[in-house]
């Protein structure tokens, strides 16, 4: 089991960190400090778009003035929001972020989709026909800004979102500050084999996103496999950590997402075991191709066709 990448640019990213989409405010800035400060965790992953930043801002106000962990030791990520990919919007919303979060910097800084919507209302802007809103912001130019970000020193790294491999190959072909990462939906229904291999190749590390499932029926959800839940008996861990330590063994960062203190400790107590390969494999064979998040659902898009 890999504690840390060493991400392309020599930054090092803890293997496994706190996600935060879908925590609700109320509960999410106890679950950061608890996830720091008592279970040792040392990475969360953190997007403007999911409306808890500043509940977050306020959990690390207390855990770095306090002194309870140095800033330094925490990696931090955040996401520029699709409404704000125009060039003159992108130092404004880093630094939005950074406000919020109470920050002077971000360790990693994404893209968080690579498509550009209309800013100053909606964050999801719909159109009479079923369509989300668009506007014509070439990726290359958002990249460009995102640049400056780091020569400004607001942010030390950065990378996308949800990018399949064209458009990986398109921003390779114009950036001058290569990406570290690609951030995208990894679980054994949808494993992502080509991409995630692709992605290695090119020297990009892979974040998992939703690794035990998202949203829908629980009964559908990996984590709720029979075979996962065999091998998680076979282990004596749960089937939580069981889909960690299944990325874990790919080479792949995960942020499992969970407000409850028992469920963090436990997502991040995957470095004592091994899954073997008959098991690596027969996991890999549970995939099917399905993605819990899709924009085709809610922006009617075939974004990854």
């Amino acid at each position: 089991m890999n504690k840390s990448i060493v991400l392309n640019n020599g930054q090092v990213i803890p293997s496994i960190g706190l996600g935060t989409w879908k925590s609700d405010k109320n509960k999410v800035g106890d679950a950061v400090y608890y996830a720091v400060t008592d279970a040792d965790y040392r990475h969360v992953d953190c997007a403007a778009v999911y409306g808890n930043e500043k509940e977050i801002g306020n959990a690390f106000k207390k855990i770095f003035e306090g002194n309870k962990v140095k800033r330094e030791e925490v990696f931090v990520t955040s996401k520029l929001w699709n409404t704000e990919h125009d060039p003159a919007l992108v130092e404004k919303a880093c630094r939005m972020t950074l406000a919020d979060l109470q920050l002077e910097y971000l360790d990693l800084y994404l893209v968080h989709w690579g498509i550009a919507f209309p800013h100053g209302g909606d964050i999801e802007p719909m159109g009479e026909d079923g369509l989300v809103k668009t506007v014509p912001v070439p990726l290359i130019d958002t990249w460009r800004a995102m640049e400056k970000l780091v020569e400004k020193g607001l942010v030390k790294s950065l990378g996308v979102a949800n990018y399949t491999i064209p458009m990986i190959v398109d921003l390779l072909a114009y950036s001058k500050i290569k990406p570290v990462m690609n951030q995208i939906e990894v679980h054994p229904y949808n494993s992502q084999t080509e991409l995630v291999e692709f992605c290695h190749k090119m020297g990009i590390a892979v974040t998992a996103y939703s690794p035990f499932g998202s949203q829908g029926k629980e009964k559908d959800k990996p984590i709720n496999n029979p075979e996962i839940a065999k091998i998680a008996v076979a282990h004596n861990m749960t089937p939580a950590q069981i889909l960690v330590g299944w990325l874990n063994q790919r080479g792949i960062v995960t942020i499992p997402k969970s407000v409850n203190h028992d469920r963090i400790k436990a997502n991040l107590d995957v470095f004592n075991f091994e899954l073997t390969p008959s098991e690596m494999d027969l996991i890999a064979k549970l995939n099917k191709g399905h993605r819990f998040v899709d924009p085709i659902d809610w922006w009617g898009i075939p974004y990854f066709k």
